[in-house]
């Protein structure tokens, strides 16, 4: 099949219930309705299939994983059959007893699992305790040739760093695809909520810039607690939504609300890529010669 090069690519931009189920019927819901509206890449939330884990630390939390390929994964090839559409699935993967990752299934338009990605890295922050669930991604940075063209996954905590971004871009990917689950903590967001935002798309939008290639995030968004305490109770997380599209330039082509539920469109062009590159020929100038120590933790002992 070739791929397209204009179409649609749909961001679910969600909230999440305790209950694993309705947020695989939601998700489910917002693929059509994707679909529906021309989508040809969707793309979900991370972890959309649960509340945000991470909050605690609690061993009884890893009866929430499932295996790749498994429940979620059956069920969403059968839409991307139907619709004729790509979804990246970001997924609680249960590897082995004692062995969970954070993972993201590509299902290509044809209902099969065309890859994994793993999450490469793994964040330790108050309220983010993703070490104790996550093994760090061992697949390395990856791209998948799917009925979108050859897409980049990459998750959440990755999106700070520009090696990831680079390599996938370096294997051909013309979408780096970032589903998240970021948020406030509610009692510095109004000291730092708006620095903390304005990082955040500035990052990833120089991730597009820097390679020439298009980044979307999607976010979760809305307050959650896992023990289903209101925001005035304190502790819980308030995702700040703004799932967006950067173009190879770094344009920011759609943006979503910071305060609700959104089925973010956002239209791709990949003649664009060639036309930032040639203009900005930044993959040409690289001076692979010279990068050697790049692959060191520090350089300055």
């Amino acid at each position: 099949m070739t791929a397209p090069t204009k179409f649609t690519i749909g961001l679910v931009q969600m909230s999440m219930t305790a209950d694993p189920a309705a947020n695989l019927e939601k998700a489910i819901a917002r693929v059509r309705e994707a679909a529906a509206g021309g989508a040809t890449l969707v793309c979900l939330p991370e972890l959309f299939r649960t509340l945000y884990i991470g909050q605690r630390e609690d061993h009884d939390l890893f009866n929430l994983a499932e295996p790749i390929p498994g429940p979620s994964t059956q069920a969403l090839g059968k839409v991307a059959r139907e619709s004729k559409l790509v979804i990246v699935a970001p997924l609680f993967e249960r590897r082995a007893p004692g062995l969970y990752h954070n993972t993201a299934a590509v299902i290509d338009a044809d209902g099969e699992l065309r890859g994994i990605y793993r999450k490469m890295h793994i964040p330790d922050d108050p309220a983010y305790y993703e070490k104790f669930y996550f093994t760090p991604g061992d697949l390395g940075f990856k791209a998948f040739d799917t009925a979108a063209g050859r897409v980049g996954t990459l998750v959440c905590w990755d999106q700070w760093y520009p090696e990831g971004a680079r390599l996938t871009a370096l294997q051909g990917a013309t979408i780096l695809c970032y589903p998240t689950a970021i948020g406030w903590h509610p009692a510095e967001k109004a000291q730092y909520g708006a620095q903390q935002l304005d990082a955040w798309r500035t990052i990833q939008r120089s991730h597009a810039i820097a390679n020439g290639c298009y980044v979307a995030a999607v976010n979760r968004v809305g307050f959650e607690r896992l023990d289903g305490a209101s925001p005035g109770g304190g502790g819980g997380l308030e995702f700040w939504g703004s799932s967006f599209v950067a173009d190879p330039f770094g344009v920011v082509v759609a943006e979503a609300p910071a305060d609700r539920e959104a089925m973010l469109m956002a239209a791709v062009d990949l003649t664009r890529i060639e036309e930032v590159r040639r203009n900005w020929p930044f993959l040409r100038d690289r001076r692979i010669d010279a990068y050697r120590g790049i692959d060191a933790r520090f350089l300055g002992d």
